[in-house]
């Protein structure tokens, strides 16, 4: 297993300079990764960065460390314009790039706000074309594409991504409401499970439930993360262990040492990254 940051980018945490130290604290502290969240506004009027921005400086101020945004809603990306910051991204960071996609959802206006379909069946459509075209651009080759949200004329997108065959990519999806994004994500590199509560991280038994439904629908051999997220206090060896290792044993590839802002002061949780990951037998 190995184990990351996962910070928002709003109030606090709503400045790229803030995010690349908070990112650089976390490589020297003996972190593997650090993502961000990827938002357009927040739950009221507070400070919001940018992702790709913010990724930018991280990558820029770490050496080491996996970088991405879990997860981008890419009904409201250009999957073209995405493709062109995720390569430059990928090339800034010499290979440590991770995207995550998702659908998204409207809990804080981010769509309807903006005129951006707020039916998940829509979304839905425009992400499965959104990755087609992704991959396509990224190939470095000839592509053209004509779908239902998407057309493109033929054209060729260079450089290529520093990671071959392509940057991974890992989706979201929320257990057990909804059961496409699972399908969906079995045909990428990952899994980024989300509770319905987002305040209630996946079990366990969840996690094996989902990690037995990519199983199923899975057609590649490549190797395949399953993101497991929550809170540890990084003290007690038996207590991380009680909360991380029964995650691990149900098919837990990442632990994402997780914040809500609401919940817990900035100060406190640069603490907990200070403190390293959690203190469990680390197994690769």
């Amino acid at each position: 297993m190995k184990f990351a940051i996962d910070t928002p980018i709003f109030g606090d945490y709503g400045d790229p300079r803030i995010l690349a130290e908070l990112a650089y604290e976390a490589e020297d502290s003996g972190w593997d990764g650090f993502f961000i969240w990827d938002h357009i506004l927040a739950w009221e009027p507070i400070p919001v960065t940018d992702p790709w921005i913010a990724l930018a400086a991280i990558a820029m101020k770490t050496a080491r460390i996996r970088i991405g945004a879990l997860v981008t809603p890419m009904a409201r990306r250009h999957p073209w314009k995405l493709a062109r910051e995720t390569v430059a991204l990928d090339h800034l960071s010499g290979g440590r790039l991770t995207v995550g996609v998702g659908n998204g959802s409207d809990m804080w206006k981010e769509f309807s706000t903006f005129g951006v379909s707020t039916d998940d069946r829509v979304r839905a459509a425009m992400l499965d074309e959104g990755l087609e075209v992704l991959a396509g651009l990224w190939s470095g080759e000839p592509f053209r594409f004509s779908g239902e949200h998407h057309q493109i004329a033929e054209t060729v997108f260079l450089p290529r991504p520093v990671q071959s065959p392509r940057i991974p990519v890992w989706v979201a999806g929320t257990w057990p409401v909804a059961k496409r994004p699972f399908r969906r994500a079995a045909r990428w590199d990952g899994v980024a499970p989300i509770s319905p509560d987002i305040e209630k991280p996946i079990g366990p038994a969840e996690l094996r439930a989902i990690a037995a439904y990519i199983a199923k629908h899975r057609t590649s051999s490549a190797p395949f993360d399953v993101l497991a997220s929550g809170r540890t206090a990084g003290l007690s060896a038996g207590e991380d262990a009680a909360i991380v290792a029964p995650l691990a044993e149900a098919g837990a590839t990442w632990w994402l040492e997780s914040v809500l802002p609401w919940q817990t002061p900035f100060a406190d949780f640069r603490t907990r990254i200070h403190k390293g990951p959690p203190r469990v037998t680390r197994s690769r």
